[in-house]
């Protein structure tokens, strides 16, 4: 790109590695305290502060309360030249910590009307830690910096789209990629797929969009010992669900992208003798539907799904846009990937895979050419294939660092 900078010198890169060991503790320590004390999506009030204080003190103008609890900080470099942005989410999961670290979450908090266990089940609290400790290096080093330097948002709220709107979209309403405006922009995830310290990134689709299905099937109320009075739309689903699986496999073209389309969810009835009914009872299927190209014939699984009235139900179909393919802009990435192999060394940086998960940078790299990757996080002595993974695409290792 021909705003980005020329590859950093050697020199430059055993400076930040010199600082980024002398920063260690430290982020491992943001990371702990983060981790000890998650918050749910819109409601990372604490974690915020500690990012908008942390940014203040080392001389960023900081901006709180962008996209409700987001916060963007900005460094002014001792050069003219472009703007880069550097991104990570704070939003932790209604997932309860069964490890037995001393820094485990014991955190309760109320989730669709249930108090839950939380926990940064997802790497969240190693985002912001390790943006906090990036910030702090680059503000020992601004006079070498270009223009604005950078303005990271180590705050954003709510990284996915389910309820509320995703935080990448609610930061981007609020003018954070505006003022200034990145001329790139970066973001990391780390994954206990891949041994740690081993990044992957590839250029174009890294990562799936992300649909949202809702079917609601009405039948007819009936005593489940004569099914044949009524019209019961839990069989209806459960034909519903199993036809659906047809549309990846026989309505997108399978050479043009990977595609997934799952049904998470299944509600209906009361009572295990009688087959509900449209009002108030009904039997309700949500899911998401995934693919990794941006665009792509026949490869958009939103035609109606197949009918209910065959035996007397009738549906309604809500599909709802969540997120668009996390698209890596490919000359960005050529450098980005040239510059990580030079900081960290050539053999540590992969080539990877497309990913069914979906991440709402996606948003952002739609607004500026963005660059994203994944960081490995699992121990060099433990296999990554063996890892568990969590309740979505990451995991969280259990190691005491």
């Amino acid at each position: 790109m021909d705003t980005v900078s020329p590859q950093p010198s050697s020199e430059i890169s055993e400076w930040v590695s010199r600082a980024a060991l002398r920063l260690e503790d430290k982020v491992i320590a943001w990371r702990r305290d983060i981790h000890q004390n998650p918050e749910l999506s819109y409601h990372e009030t604490r974690t915020a502060a500690l990012a908008a204080k942390h940014l203040a003190a080392l001389g960023y103008e900081v901006t709180t309360g962008v996209g409700e609890t987001g916060v963007v900080g900005v460094l002014k470099g001792g050069k003219p030249g472009p703007v880069v942005a550097l991104r990570a989410d704070m939003d932790a999961l209604p997932v309860e910590e069964r490890v037995d670290l001393p820094f485990a979450s014991k955190v309760k908090a109320p989730w669709h009307g249930q108090m839950t266990g939380v926990m940064h089940a997802c790497g969240h609290d190693a985002h912001v830690a390790i943006l906090m400790g990036v910030a702090e290096i680059l503000a020992e080093y601004r006079a070498e910096l270009t223009g604005h330097g950078e303005a990271p948002v180590p705050a954003q709220p709510k990284e996915g789209f389910e309820g509320r709107p995703s935080g990448a979209q609610a930061m981007i309403d609020q003018g954070a990629l505006a003022d200034p405006v990145p001329s790139a922009i970066f973001g990391l995830h780390v994954t206990s797929a891949q041994a740690s310290g081993v990044i992957a990134l590839r250029p174009g689709g890294l990562m799936a969009s992300a649909d949202r299905l809702r079917i609601n099937v009405h039948g007819r109320q009936t005593h489940a010992s004569m099914p044949w009075r009524g019209v019961d739309p839990v069989v209806t689903s459960a034909q519903i669900i199993l036809a659906l699986q047809t549309v990846i496999t026989r309505q997108i073209e399978s050479t043009a992208t990977p595609a997934v389309l799952s049904i998470s969810t299944i509600h209906g009835g009361v009572r295990s003798n009688i087959l509900p009914t449209t009002s108030p009872w009904k039997a309700r299927c949500a899911s998401t539907t995934r693919r990794c190209a941006p665009t792509s014939s026949g490869a958009s699984p939103r035609r109606r799904p197949p009918s209910a009235d065959a035996g007397g139900a009738t549906a309604e179909v809500d599909i709802g846009e969540g997120v668009p393919v996390t698209y890596n802009d490919p000359a960005l990435t050529r450098w980005g990937t040239q510059s990580l192999g030079d900081g960290v060394g050539a053999e540590r940086v992969t080539e990877s895979r497309p990913v069914m998960g979906a991440e709402d940078f996606s948003l952002l790299a739609n607004v500026v050419p963005g660059m994203f990757y994944f960081l490995g996080v699992t121990p060099p002595d433990e296999d990554p294939h063996r890892r568990p993974p969590t309740t979505r695409r990451c995991s969280i290792s259990t190691s005491r660092r």
